[in-house]
């Protein structure tokens, strides 16, 4: 399972990268002068929340109707794309992003009476649209960070974001797999340990501090509170994705991704350690 997960992992992150990389370089970002930049930044990024928007919807889709719980997956997808996507789509509309933000979750709560409405009538609605509304919340809300980031701070500080929180990751199961023995959360997930944790936050601290080194995004001690604020933020991400498991009781959210489970189990960490690195990355941008 650790080569299988080690693998994956890593062919995720080369392809993940590359095509990151790409998309600074077709729109000018992956330089240092801001002549180069274009006008409209991120576009294949944007195109990749989208996508993955797709199969986590499915996969929360199918964690609800484990308890008996109808979601609107449909509507779901279309909603949490939109919200995903919105620090994107304000490049095209001039609006405050609160607005933006805001108008989209009115269309949203509307939308999603019409729609339960017309397909399930009465029955359920409490449940089911509240059970929909979570996951355009949780998968839209939270994803839109990653565009807000990579527009708002650069290319560089984006990549910084998710390297630190995926090494994280493979420092909590590398290290948590051979030498863990002190629970972190039994009841939620009985595999994660303390000596994970430690290993979670030395990885990240690692990878922060050689990003700030090589990109000067930040001096080093900032970069080694940032890293431990992701560790910590990213195992809680994957905790409150453990915690839907088990209320489903299902092991993974899916099997589509040899050695990791689902889209669910690759994104959960970076879904709670984005909107985390969002406010750090602004606090040192003003008081730093």
């Amino acid at each position: 399972m650790l080569k299988k997960r080690l693998l994956f992992g890593t062919l995720m992150t080369i392809a993940f990268a590359a095509i990151v990389l790409l998309d600074g370089w077709l729109d000018g970002a992956i330089t240092k002068s801001p002549a180069d930049d274009k006008p409209i930044q991120a576009t294949l990024l944007a195109i990749l929340v989208a996508v993955l928007a797709i199969p986590a919807q499915q996969e929360m889709s199918k964690l609800a109707a484990a308890r008996g719980v109808k979601t609107l997956t449909f509507f779901a997808i279309i909603a949490s794309i939109l919200l995903a996507t919105a620090p994107y789509l304000r490049q095209f509309v001039k609006i405050p992003p609160q607005i933006c933000t805001n108008f989209l979750l009115c269309l949203t709560i509307f939308g999603l009476f019409y729609c339960h409405y017309t397909r399930f009538g009465i029955a359920g609605t409490i449940v089911n649209c509240g059970a929909t509304s979570f996951a355009i919340i949780y998968l839209g809300i939270l994803s839109s960070f990653a565009l807000a980031i990579r527009l708002d701070f650069g290319l560089w500080p984006f990549l910084m974001t998710i390297f630190t929180v995926k090494s994280s990751d493979i420092g909590a199961y590398a290290i948590g797999s051979a030498f863990g023995k002190h629970k972190f959360s039994p009841k939620i997930s009985p595999g994660k340990t303390w000596e994970g944790m430690a290993g979670a936050v030395a990885a990240a601290v690692v990878v922060a501090i050689l990003f700030a080194a090589l990109c000067g995004i930040m001096g080093y001690w900032p970069a080694a509170i940032f890293g431990i604020c992701l560790a910590f933020a990213g195992q809680l991400g994957d905790l409150a994705e453990s915690l839907l498991k088990r209320d489903a009781e299902q092991k993974d959210s899916s099997s589509s991704v040899p050695g990791f489970g689902g889209i669910l189990d690759v994104i959960d960490s970076p879904l709670g350690a984005m909107p985390v690195a969002y406010i750090f990355l602004l606090f040192t941008r003003h008081c730093v």
